[in-house]
């Protein structure tokens, strides 16, 4: 797997076994949908070989999070971390649920929060729900989930509303936003 864009374009990824990584379909395409994130703050949550994250690291993110459990793929982010000799990335070993509560405690937020749970495991559904209990989205952030296509998603959950999905074969992106608040004068 290659980095497709930006600073880092045809560097190599370690891609440890067992993983489902992102096909460079769905990742072209979320990037094309998010389009200009130079100088945002991004969060992978399940980041298997970190490829989502350090594509956007590539484009232009100025702050990268890394959130993965399973201690072979973090070998494998952390070679990849090394071999593009990256600084302005942090990774989190650990479970999705206690790297949340770090983040919420350190008061850290994110422009893009993306995250691809293992499928068919209800996980997509958690950690929205885990997301919308904790205050690491910016005001004007997004939350973009990449799904089966046959696993059903809330259209909001607390804060948080699904505005767009797009469907790559059999997988889904739903995206998420903060729900507008009205002033009242």
């Amino acid at each position: 797997m290659r980095i497709t864009t930006g600073k880092y374009k045809g560097r190599i990824l370690n891609i440890p076994k067992g993983i489902r990584p992102t096909q460079e379909k769905v990742r072209k395409a979320f990037f094309d949908i998010l389009g200009d994130i130079e100088g945002k703050s991004f969060l992978e949550l399940f980041a298997g070989s970190g490829a989502v994250g350090l594509e956007a690291l590539s484009r232009g993110v100025n702050d990268l999070a890394l959130v993965e459990y399973d201690r072979q793929c973090q070998i494998a982010i952390q070679k990849n971390i090394d071999s593009l000799k990256v600084k302005t990335c942090t990774l989190f070993p650990r479970g999705v649920k206690d790297a949340l509560e770090q983040l919420t405690a350190q008061k850290r937020k994110f422009d893009v929060i993306f995250l691809d749970p293992p499928y068919y495991a209800e996980e997509a559904k958690k950690t929205l729900q885990l997301l919308s209990a904790c205050d690491i989205l910016s005001p004007n952030g997004l939350i973009v989930v990449q799904h089966f296509k046959k696993d059903s998603l809330p259209e909001s959950l607390g804060d948080l509303m699904l505005f767009r999905q797009s469907k790559y074969g059999d997988t889904l992106l739903s995206f998420y936003r903060n729900k507008i608040k009205k002033s009242v004068i």
